[in-house]
């Protein structure tokens, strides 16, 4: 199988995947109780001619596929509806707030990756004491709710030490990680905890391979025999994990940004839950799942790059 066709496989995958997805967002309208009429205007009290454009907007008076359809249209062309409670397009709301979810989650996924693969390595290539205090400390990180972390956090190094902001978002580049840094340590300790779990046990597992003996029995330098042929041996569950948890951070955001008054889309989700408005709850669903679905895309083509044997000989990265 030529890496063309794997990568067609996938795309495809992807397509079919996300339109289910579309598919099951939308149909949360049929299913919640009352009419797809009061439910979009959130029960608030609306004048006949805002009746008549909601209807009109969503197709109400015609069958659930050919809503679907008109929807799916309207998606695909940029337009994901119009807010109740806001006053504006959703497509605008998101674009105001997706960078500062994409910088908090980026953030979090490069400390998840350094932190997470560092601790485990240590870990597992200095059996005894350290490896102990190690595992000790990473199941005590994913016992802790992020948002108990963030609080933490926020007392500790905003409050007492004064080192970061609590609240905000910050204005400029520099300013924004700044204002993102406790958000981003509170989204990625207990997913760091988790990766240097799997990492130790990777790790371990392939010190006792039969190729690790051989290196060692040539008389290979340790740190060679190391980063050659146990770490790099050990990437294929270590990019498993780290793809899923970056994908699962999207989700974790909605409580982090919350916690730190962030504006990012989870916050959004959070306030358009409070305020009754299902077009941009629908529209934050179904953009958190249409990420989550690319994320594990990327996670299957990453694995060309670390062993091209198992996507070409199996057609999958799993």
């Amino acid at each position: 199988m030529t890496l063309l066709l794997f990568l067609l496989r996938r795309a495809a995958t992807l397509v079919v995947v996300t339109l289910v997805s579309s598919f099951l967002v939308f149909s949360l309208m049929e299913l919640a109780p009352g009419s797809p009429l009061s439910f979009l205007l959130g029960n608030r009290s609306a004048t006949p001619e805002q009746v008549a454009l909601v209807t009109e907007q969503y197709h109400l008076d015609d069958p659930f596929l050919v809503r679907y359809g008109a929807w799916l249209g309207d998606v695909l062309h940029g337009d994901l509806g119009r807010s109740i409670a806001y006053k504006q397009s959703v497509t605008d709301l998101l674009s105001t707030r997706v960078t500062t979810t994409l910088l908090l989650v980026g953030y979090a996924g490069i400390i998840i990756t350094i932190v997470g693969v560092g601790l485990g390595v240590l870990a597992g290539s200095r059996p005894g004491r350290l490896d102990a205090a190690l595992t000790a400390l990473t199941t005590g990180f994913l016992a802790v709710p992020a948002f108990v972390s963030g609080v933490v956090l926020i007392w500790v190094f905003a409050v007492q030490l004064g080192w970061f902001p609590a609240f905000g978002g910050g204005h400029g580049l520099l300013d924004r990680l700044r204002h993102l840094t406790l958000p981003a340590v509170a989204l990625s300790l207990a997913s760091s905890a988790y990766l240097a779990r799997i990492t130790r046990a990777a790790v371990q597992t392939q010190q006792q391979a039969e190729h690790v003996e051989t290196a060692r029995s040539r008389g290979l330098q340790g740190g060679y025999v190391m980063r050659h042929h146990v770490v790099r041996n050990s990437l294929i569950p270590i990019t498993t994990v780290l793809g899923l948890t970056i994908a699962t951070l999207i989700a974790g955001a909605v409580v982090v940004e919350s916690v730190f008054a962030l504006d990012g889309i989870g916050s959004l989700l959070v306030q358009a839950i409070l305020r009754s408005d299902f077009v941009v709850v629908q529209a934050v669903i179904l953009v958190l799942v249409v990420a989550f679905v690319l994320v594990n895309t990327l996670v299957d083509i990453v694995y060309t790059m670390v062993d091209p044997r198992i996507s070409l000989t199996a057609g999958t990265g799993r």
